[in-house]
């Protein structure tokens, strides 16, 4: 299964919207920091995710983003970073 990294970020209004995101998005996270988040997904987890977020968003208030990135391009980490690896598996849970 193809895995793709992905940038995840949301900005939730409501303290228990916003606690239902968080617990969505880490279920797929590699890392991130407060509310912008580094994933490595397949197509149908991305698709998973996405039907999550749908219902815990008000479109109202509240706003999600998801940016694929291209996989070809190469990692910079900066300060104190650790670039991710990717094994022969992945463990999402």
């Amino acid at each position: 299964m193809q895995r793709s990294p992905y940038i995840v970020a949301y900005d939730i209004a409501a303290p228990d919207r916003l606690r239902r995101a968080l617990r969505a998005v880490r279920a797929y996270s590699l890392g991130g920091q407060k509310s912008v988040f580094e994933c490595m997904m397949s197509p149908v987890e991305r698709d998973e995710l996405v039907a999550t977020l749908e219902e815990v968003v008000d479109p109202e208030h509240d706003r999600a983003f998801l940016l694929r990135l291209d996989p070809r391009s190469g990692i910079i980490t900066l300060g104190r970073a650790v670039p991710p690896v990717y094994g022969g598996w992945f463990y999402i849970g």
